[in-house]
This record gives structure tokens, sequence and C-alpha cells, in this order.
């Protein structure tokens, strides 16, 4: 059987073309799977991590169904929603590679907060054919009249784990107030945790649910190392190894955004050149920021999950889990950063006696055991977890305790009276 083109799966000629032109030479499984689907009408429900081509499966069947429809004032025919200024950008990249040129004179609107309301109002004059937008930012434009959403036929939710994350509920109710009951829904997603499936059973109807090849078979080409060190040490330890290892473009992976500013403070401090990222910065400052690592100024960018979620960096050395990931499967797409395009890779964790359990469920999840390094003059002196087992992990996704665990807790407590059970 001959392999998939981007013709026998649909598109047109045209189409066909331009991939040709953008150097898409096959389809991707992703892109396999999705293309017909969508190019049918049907709601999608799709497991997609970075790097999978997933944005291209999208745009490319959207394209095709909504080229160059009228000309004049031009009405929202698709909305993609992320939760990021760098992942919008790269979204309304692609979609300009593969829907810009003069023959199909789409108007395409990437708005996002960190640069000025004014500029983004302006672009949307006359109005837009497809909207790449952070959720905040088009609620703004909502609120100011500067768009409108009654004509929107295709809804896409990308990265739709980060969204939820985000705490979003409020502002991704109030965006799909503002749509048209009858739409084509499109839903990709890095991990489907419960609250995940929840969205898509509200949002999708007789959905087709398609997957790309897993980042996990990409995790044997890559380093792994787990070094045991206390919590209070991590930043001592990362100042060694870097410094040690000549590492340059390394990226930290930290649990919250004051983290990321207290890393890098830390290790800039000491003779490391580092940077901060994270969501509150203007985009004029994360976009140097990244450029400082490109170019070499910065060796170190420490950062959230979330506020990684777009951004690439080609040719990234090392990745350092400096938290580990609430999730088991964030750990895949945190390390499959590094050893890209046949390049070696190395991906560090520290590990505590508080994160040793989370870490161990990691390692289950992936079907491995790392073996835990100790680097002379860091040897961790705690070898019991304190009391809270979560310190330092940014919390254990599925581990904390429910309200009913803390009651019956409580009561066992009470229960056991002043001189305790005794075992």
């Amino acid at each position: 059987m001959s392999a998939p083109t981007f013709a026998s799966l649909g598109l047109s000629p045209a189409l066909a073309q331009v991939c040709a032109q953008a150097g898409f030479t096959t389809p991707s499984p992703i892109q396999v799977e999705a293309i017909p689907p969508l190019l049918r009408g049907q709601d999608l429900l799709g497991l997609a991590p970075t790097g999978s081509g997933k944005t291209a499966a999208f745009a490319l069947p959207l394209l095709q169904r909504f080229l160059a429809r009228g000309q004049g004032f031009r009405r929202v025919r698709v909305l993609v929603l992320v939760p990021t200024r760098e992942l919008a950008a790269q979204v309304g990249e692609v979609f300009l590679r593969l829907g810009g040129s003069p023959a199909r004179p789409l108007k395409i609107a990437v708005v996002h907060g960190g640069v000025s309301v004014n500029v983004q109002m302006l672009r949307l004059r006359g109005g837009a054919d497809i909207v790449v937008a952070t959720p905040g930012r088009l609620l703004d434009l909502l609120d100011r009249n500067a768009v409108r959403l009654d004509g929107v036929q295709a809804l896409v939710l990308d990265e739709a784990d980060r969204l939820l994350d985000l705490g979003f509920a409020a502002e991704r109710e109030r965006v799909l107030a503002a749509l048209p009951a009858q739409r084509q829904n499109l839903l990709f997603s890095a991990t489907f945790p419960p609250d995940v499936q929840a969205l898509a059973d509200t949002l999708l109807h007789d959905a087709v649910r398609v997957a790309a090849a897993s980042q996990v078979e990409a995790v044997p080409e890559i380093e792994q190392r787990t070094i045991a060190v206390d919590a209070s040490r991590r930043a001592e330890l990362l100042r060694h190894l870097v410094l040690q290892g000549a590492w340059r473009r390394v990226l930290v992976f930290v649990a919250t955004r004051y983290a990321t500013e207290h890393v890098a403070h830390k290790l800039a401090s000491r003779g490391v050149p580092a940077a901060a990222f994270h969501g509150e910065m203007s985009q004029s400052l994360r976009t140097r920021v990244l450029q400082d690592l490109r170019e070499g100024a910065v060796d170190v960018l420490v950062t959230t999950d979330l506020a990684a979620r777009g951004i690439d960096v080609p040719g990234l050395s090392v990745v350092v889990n400096y938290d580990l990931p609430r999730s088991p499967d964030d750990y895949v797409h945190r390390i499959g950063r590094t050893a890209r395009a046949g390049a070696n890779g190395i991906a560090v964790s520290f590990v505590s006696a508080a994160t040793e359990a989370h870490m161990r469920l990691i390692e289950k999840r992936q079907e491995v055991r790392l073996a835990r390094e100790q680097v002379a003059g860091f040897e961790p002196v705690q070898v019991e977890p304190p009391e809270r087992a979560d310190a330092g992990a940014g919390g254990i996704k599925g581990k904390r305790p429910s309200k009913k665990d803390k009651l019956r807790a409580a009561a066992a407590k009470q229960g056991d009276g002043p001189q305790g059970s005794g075992g």
C-alpha cells in the first residue's frame, strides 16, 4: 500500500502544492488521521504533543473549507484559542504560510496580551477571516466591540489541558457564549486528564478521536539523570552542574512564576547568565529573553510548564526538572524538548526526600528505573520526607487528599484520644 500524500487525504491541488512549497513532503500521523474528518466537517478530539504537526493538521482542512469566500467586510469564520502568546504567534505563522498567498486573500489576525490593544484593534478594522487568540485579550477586544464572533463556523481549542490549568473557566464560558451554537469544534491536547475529557463531552458532538505518535518513543534517546539533593540546595547544585558541564541553552522547569524569578536571580548573582520566563512579563521582554538564549547572551532559561508552551529554542542541550512536573505525562513533554533533530540531549531531575515517591510514579508510568546519583558536596542530609509529601514538587496531580480524606483523618485522630492508638 502506497504512503498517503496530502492530495490523497482530500486536500485540493492548490493546497497540496502549498504544502510542498512549505517543505511538508509527507503527512505526519496526526495529519493523516485528522485531515479527512475535518474536511467532512466533523468534530474532532486530538491527542497531539508538541512537534507532532498538529497545527497544520487543523489549519489545512480549515483553510480549504473557508478559502477566500467573499470580499469587503470579513466575518470571523475560524477561531483558534491558545494558552500562551508564543503559541498564538506560532499558530498564526502556520496559517499565514499555508493560506496567506495573494491567490488566497485571507485575513488572519493574531491577538494576545503583552502588546498594545489599540494596535490590534486597528488590525481588526474591516474584520478578519481567521483569529488566533489568547482568551484574555480576545475578551478585551469583544468588550471594546473590536471583533464579532457570531459568524464563527469552526472553533479550535489548542493545548486544552493548559487552558484548563490557567483556571479560565469563566473566560472560556464568556467566549463560548459569543459563538453561534452551530459550528465545528476541534479540541487538541497533549494530555487528557478527566477535566479535559469533561470539557470535550460538553463541546463535541459525535467527535472523531485521533492520536499522534507518543513522544515516549523519543525518551530512550535522551540521557536521563536523577540526582538526590535536599530541596534547599537545588540552586547551588544547578549552578555547579552548569559551570562544571559548560552547559549552554539550558531549560529549567520550576513550579511557580515566583520561582522563575527566584532561581534565575540566584544563578545570575553567582556568575551564571540566567533569565526568568513567565506570563507576567511584557511581550517585548519575553521576546528579548528568548533571543538572548538563542544568541548565547543567556545560558539558562527558568520557566514554568505553561509559559514554555509554544516557545521554540533550537539546540537545547539540557532540560532540568528543578521541580518535578505534577503529571507524569508532562515529564515526557518536558524532556522531549531536548535531543531534537538527531542531536544529543540530557534531562536532569532533582529528587528530594519529599519528591521521591512522585519520581517513582513518573518512572512507573514511563516503565523506567533511574539510579539516584549523588554529587560530591551536595549529598542529601534529609532522608525522611517531611509531613507534607508534595513539598517542592509543585503539588502532585491526583495525590492531594480530598475533603473526605481530610474529614476521615480528623475523625480518626479524635478517635485515638489523648493517648493515641499505640499501633
